[in-house]
């Protein structure tokens, strides 16, 4: 299952690549302008942080727009009808169930993040807007609208947002060098590293 997953990821970053390379070019030079005019200070952790979570947006349309020879069957619009169309814990259960989850798990994460949420109303409204989003668009575009889809990106946006909240309760039990600004710039500099080895 994490080998198929791991495939997966491995694929859409490779289809995304040109998409990700001129978008990440575009919006890294008007930032860098921007913090320049106004004098701002550059972060890199943070910086990265938020060009990360552009690539993410970029990479989630790539994987909800598309097309190819795959017949996606008809809408859905009974409740838990297509998430129990296959045996529990079969290949398909878990790539169904799980992928749509962990398919906005990072939303859930970045937004919560974004806005420093306490309230996890705030994190559903918004997970909701975008599947919604999302299901309506590929309705339009010849996919189909499946309502079990934004029952599954509701938990995983909802996952997100948890995991925000326990990493935030972690990073305050931390000693305050694991905090400072030269060890999450080193880190994610360590990080981008290792995203770059990888692809």
């Amino acid at each position: 299952m994490f080998a198929s997953l791991s495939k997966t990821i491995g694929n859409v970053f490779a289809f995304s690549l040109p998409m990700v390379f001129i978008s990440c070019v575009i919006a890294t030079s008007l930032r860098l302008v921007y913090l320049y005019k106004n004098k701002q200070k550059f972060v890199l952790y943070k910086e990265l942080f938020a060009l990360s979570f552009l690539i993410y947006i970029l990479c989630l349309f790539q994987v909800v727009t598309f097309q190819d020879t795959v017949s996606y069957g008809k809408n859905n619009f009974i409740p838990f009808q297509e998430i129990f169309r296959y045996p529990i814990g079969s290949r398909l259960f878990f790539k169904n169930v799980f992928g749509n989850m962990l398919l906005f798990l990072p939303y859930g994460f970045f937004v919560s993040n974004y806005l420093k949420s306490k309230n996890p109303r705030e994190i559903f409204i918004l997970t909701l807007i975008a599947s919604i989003a999302i299901e309506s668009t590929q309705a339009l575009i010849g996919r189909v609208f499946d309502i079990d889809d934004i029952l599954l990106n509701l938990c995983g946006g909802l996952l997100g947002y948890f995991c925000y909240v326990l990493i935030e309760k972690l990073v305050a039990l931390c000693p305050r060098v694991f905090t400072a600004t030269w060890f999450l710039n080193s880190l994610s500099i360590l990080f981008l590293i290792g995203m770059i080895t990888l692809l």
